[in-house]
């Protein structure tokens, strides 16, 4: 039967040198454990050089790992995102504070029930050819990891290539629910995530640790309704009624009864998007959609596939997926990243990255920061600010089809659209098509290597990957291809059969992608010829 304690006792189960697993996605970890585990460390120095597993927690400013970033705190992070923690964990990062290791997503969700069944390792193509292959960076983020043990080896199965990822042993697992009763059977009722806080509470178990979970309500045993428990009382140790404003359902709002399911709301009645390059580049992005398609979103830049698709009332005849376990509806935006409105189901982030490691994705849509002349994307790293791969990785690795959206060039791009042509009023100062990407978090010889369709979509020009290099196979209309194109590149594509991108998405009102997506391709407009 797990223990009631108070939130002043929970540094009195975390010891020096502890592993802690803590999971969540951006929310949904145990917010007033971690403070109170804070609080413990600056009032008696203990615990101290812990190591922490973590997806990715935290709202990108004050909260989430941003609790542990004191010195001598952290002996070691292995997290899918840094950037989410806060810049004061990415500024310890570089510091060297701590050794600093960046997975992917897909493979630290699904360490769990691999540590849970006791497995010595997890054996993947997942990271082959990207910064994480140890022969390229091995996912050490800063120097104090390179001095350190490696985390990932390339190994040789059945007369192939894989990538070996050793696990850790769990001290301790931090979870979260809704309520428990005194039992600490768990329900997520309130909840618009499930990411792994049942593997997670089992992984702990396997390894001998203790697991402590934070709920809002704790109510009489028996009372709950066994379908309705998702981690059972065996599996947890100790429980801690958290705060109201510790417990946020997303990073943003306490709760919302949409992104948890009890109500449906209808998804084309947002806000529009504004006639800009954001617009252009979702309309040609949303050209590579077929009718059925299961699909994933990257944030940022991708989002806006997602908003046409509503204004264009094609939502219905897609699956949009996160990786947090959404599938249906629509990703929500922004801060909100990672829920859904009006899901069709929301299952646990293991089992979308199995699917999405499986093949399950027939078209992924997904950000760039940096692209190079062998096809490599780089998001994960810019400049000196670590960013973290999250499920980018396994998802452009594995999806049917890719598209890579973003803007031509950043830094104060501002462009005007009229009467069907697209006019750069002012050049960004940043090129994003370089000679070498300072990261490669997406690589160009791996997706040749498994034949992968790959497209990079800008409001200006579309590109398609190929084997002997990136092709420029579409232009907007009004832009000069040497001064807005080829001018602004480090490298010069190839050039055989450029076609003008089509002319209807330059237009206010569009209308017409309902009838565009069929069951065979996903882009049946006849594209005119510039000449």
């Amino acid at each position: 039967m797990a223990k009631v304690i108070d939130l002043k006792e929970v540094g009195n189960f975390v010891k020096d040198g502890d592993t802690i697993y803590i999971t969540g996605f951006a929310s949904g970890y145990a917010e007033d454990v971690m403070i109170a585990i804070e609080q413990s460390f600056l009032e008696t120095g203990h615990p101290r050089e812990i190591t922490c597993y973590h997806p990715a927690i935290g709202n990108f400013n004050d909260r989430g790992l941003h609790q542990f970033a004191h010195e001598g705190m952290l002996k070691r992070v292995v997290a899918a995102h840094y950037k989410c923690t806060g810049p004061k964990v990415c500024k310890f990062v570089n510091e060297n504070k701590f050794e600093a290791y960046n997975l992917p997503m897909g493979i630290i969700y699904t360490m769990s029930r691999n540590i849970a069944a006791r497995r010595p390792g997890i054996l993947t193509k997942v990271g082959l050819g990207t910064f994480v292959d140890p022969r390229v960076e091995g996912g050490k983020i800063n120097q104090k990891a390179r001095e350190n043990e490696d985390l990932v080896e390339v190994v040789q199965f059945d007369n192939e290539e894989w990538l070996y990822y050793k696990l850790p042993k769990i001290d301790v697992t931090l979870i979260r629910g809704s309520v428990a009763d005194e039992n600490g059977n768990i329900s997520f009722y309130r909840e618009a995530i499930h990411v792994d806080w049942f593997s997670a509470a089992q992984a702990a178990k396997a390894s001998g640790g203790i697991v402590i979970a934070q709920v809002e309500t704790i109510v009489k045993a028996g009372t709950l309704h066994p379908k309705d428990v998702k981690v059972p009382g065996l599996v947890v140790d100790y429980l801690v009624l958290g705060k109201r404003e510790h417990h946020y359902q997303t990073v943003l709002d306490y709760f919302s009864p949409v992104y948890n399911g009890d109500i449906k709301v209808p998804i084309n009645s947002e806000i529009l998007l504004e006639m800009d390059e954001r617009k252009i580049i979702g309309r040609r992005a949303a050209l590579e959609l077929t009718l059925g398609a299961v699909v994933n979103l990257g944030i940022g830049m991708p989002e806006a596939v997602s908003a046409v698709a509503a204004e264009e009332n094609v939502t219905r005849l897609l699956h949009l997926t996160t990786e947090s376990g959404a599938i249906g509806g629509a990703p929500a935006p922004g801060l909100e990243f990672g829920h859904a409105i009006n899901a069709d189901a929301v299952i646990g982030s293991p089992n979308q990255f199995d699917f999405y490691d499986g093949g399950g994705l027939d078209v992924a849509f997904l950000g760039a920061a940096e692209i190079d002349r062998y096809g490599n994307v780089n998001v994960s790293k810019l400049k000196s600010a670590p960013i973290g791969c999250g499920g980018f990785i396994n998802i452009t690795q594995n999806a049917k089809k890719l598209v890579f959206c973003g803007t031509f060039t950043t830094g104060g791009l501002a462009v005007k659209i009229a009467d069907g042509k697209l006019t750069i009023v002012q050049e960004g100062k940043n090129k994003k098509f370089i000679a070498d990407v300072q990261q490669i978090t997406f690589s160009g010889k791996y997706a040749a290597s498994i034949g992968q369709r790959v497209l990079y979509v800008t409001e200006r020009a579309v590109f398609l990957f190929t084997a002997e290099g990136l092709e420029l196979i579409e232009i907007a209309p009004g832009v000069d291809l040497e001064k807005d194109i080829l001018g602004l590149m480090d490298f010069k594509p190839i050039i055989k059969n450029v076609r003008m991108m089509p002319r209807e998405i330059f237009q206010e009102v569009w209308g017409v992608l309902a009838e565009t997506i069929s069951p065979a391709q996903g882009n049946s407009l006849e594209l005119a010829s510039l000449s």
